[in-house]
């Protein structure tokens, strides 16, 4: 088995990339040849990682058989056309785009709700080499989720979220900033990146609509939490762009097959990993999303039994949709493959 591993890092200069080499190495992930990549215009900057600059090379030319991961988030054009070429080379690629999130044969995961799909996954001798990481809003749903589905069957959830401009890359967060000042400064305000003025304001739309009503960005709650929880959840999702530049916040409305207290909730939740429950019912006793930025946990607040509905709960869901959204999620899947099937990597 390899101690150390050759890794490429793809969308190196954007929002997630440079959050992506942050995680690595405050965890220490043991690499050996670190590679990173982006666009021609890109080619020849410098990003600094472990105390050293690294030069960005251009994605186009490069050969990925040096590489045993690829840690892919350029956007969905880009993921389509490169990873499987890498795929080919026999890099394992782990792809933050939603491009493959819900091809049959690519394994969708969230570390703490469903690893053991990856037992599967690389028993397979034709497996396409790539795994997908979901999308941020789902990932932090699912992980807070997850313990409560195990003690009791969840049969629907009400989803309203509060997503942040990073979740638009660094373009949505200059427009935030620009469209501030310029309120301030008593001048226009100019739309480029979102569909109505983002400051001081709340659009209730996230990527394009469909013909049933919904955009791209509900539809993806609704159709990753099937496919990584449970098929038989129903789910309503309203996504909602706010004012924020970092975290994500979920309004949750759950539905049981079971009763599941207020009391039984909050242990349960507070005792798995990779969830912090911050829950005082009295005033700053909640987490949002300006405490968030920079945490990994997902965090929630505000449990409370709903009474209008047989076996209901509501729960408040805060987290940095850039960390554990993206970004480290990817990362741990990462580590998660060299622990437990680094003889499935190529050496």
């Amino acid at each position: 088995m390899n101690e150390t591993y050759d890794i490429a890092i793809v969308g190196a200069t954007g929002s997630v990339g440079r959050e992506i080499l942050q995680i690595l190495e405050q965890r220490k992930f043991p690499i050996n040849n670190l590679y990173l990549l982006a666009s021609e215009k890109s080619k020849g900057s410098k990003i600094e990682f472990n105390n050293e600059e690294i030069i960005v090379d251009d994605l186009s030319n490069f050969d990925f058989s040096k590489t045993q991961i690829s840690l892919f988030s350029p956007g969905s054009t880009v993921s389509s056309k490169f990873a499987p070429l890498a795929a080919e080379k026999g890099s394992l690629v782990i792809d933050n785009t939603s491009y493959f999130r819900m091809h049959k044969d690519v394994p969708l995961i969230v570390p703490e709700v469903n690893a053991e799909v990856l037992d599967d996954y690389f028993e397979k001798n034709n497996r396409k080499n790539i795994i997908a990481n979901p999308n941020c809003s789902t990932i932090q749903m699912l992980v807070a989720l997850k313990p409560l589905h195990d003690k009791a069957i969840i049969n629907r959830i009400v989803v309203s979220t509060y997503q942040s401009v990073s979740g638009a890359g660094k373009k949505g967060m200059d427009e935030l900033f620009n469209q501030t000042q310029n309120i301030y400064a008593n001048k226009s305000v100019e739309k480029k990146n979102f569909t109505k003025q983002i400051a001081f304001n709340a659009i209730p739309h996230i990527d394009s609509f469909l013909d049933n009503g919904n955009t791209k960005e509900e539809e993806k709650m609704i159709n990753e939490t099937k496919k990584i929880l449970d098929p038989a959840i129903q789910v309503s999702a309203t996504c909602v762009r706010i004012p924020v530049f970092v975290g994500h916040a979920e309004s949750i409305n759950i539905e049981f097959d079971s009763p599941i207290s207020y009391n039984e909730a909050s242990s349960l939740l507070n005792n798995f990993k990779g969830i912090s429950v911050i829950d005082y019912r009295k005033d700053e006793g909640y987490v949002t999303p300006v405490e968030v930025a920079g945490e990994d946990d997902v965090y929630v607040s505000r449990i409370r039994e709903d009474t209008t509905v047989d076996n209901g709960l509501n729960l408040w869901v805060v987290s940095d949709n850039l960390r554990k959204g993206a970004a480290l999620n990817a990362v741990q899947i990462a580590e998660l493959v060299i622990n437990k099937y680094s003889k499935n990597l190529k050496n």
